[in-house]
């Protein structure tokens, strides 16, 4: 159903591609858009590896929730860890590619939840965390994506 990578001695481990999605703070969503054209934007992210999902929030209306609502199926991309090795110049650059279902939480406990989770990567404290949860977290909608398939390569660029 997944098209492997066709450059195959440029895939890595899962568990290096999993890594990166731990680690890395913005990834692009790619929804189905409108009059069939793709839709791709940044969000900042949570990957549950014990879920084997990912969780972002988002406004309740706009072209992105439409998107979603019209069909679930989604890409999500990250990328990272770039490093010099060779060269004095070209960097190898790692990515992770994510197929799944994106659908919103409706439970609004276990939204605020994963808000807080959210907030704890970004953030640089819990109090200010606490704050903004009490002030905005009502008017949040949170969103999963139930990975498919997932895949990770690194590329030299050059």
């Amino acid at each position: 159903m997944f098209r492997p990578i066709r450059r195959v001695k440029r895939e890595i481990d899962i568990k290096l591609a999993k890594e990166l999605l731990v680690k890395e703070r913005r990834g692009v969503i790619a929804v189905n858009g409108d009059d069939g054209y793709p839709y791709a934007v940044p969000i900042n992210f949570i990957y549950a590896s014990e879920e084997n999902k990912i969780y972002f929030h988002g406004a309740r209306v706009g072209h992105k929730i439409e998107s979603i609502k019209s069909c679930d199926k989604v890409c999500f991309t990250v990328y990272g860890n770039e490093c010099i090795r060779d060269e004095e110049w070209a960097p190898y650059v790692s990515s992770t590619v994510v197929f799944g279902r994106c659908h919103l939480i409706e439970d609004q406990d276990y939204a605020i939840k994963l808000v807080r989770r959210l907030a704890m990567k970004y953030y640089p404290d819990e109090k200010i965390a606490d704050e903004e949860i009490e002030k905005y977290g009502q008017a949040v909608q949170m969103f999963e994506i139930e990975i498919e398939h997932m895949s990770g390569k690194e590329i030299k660029e050059k």
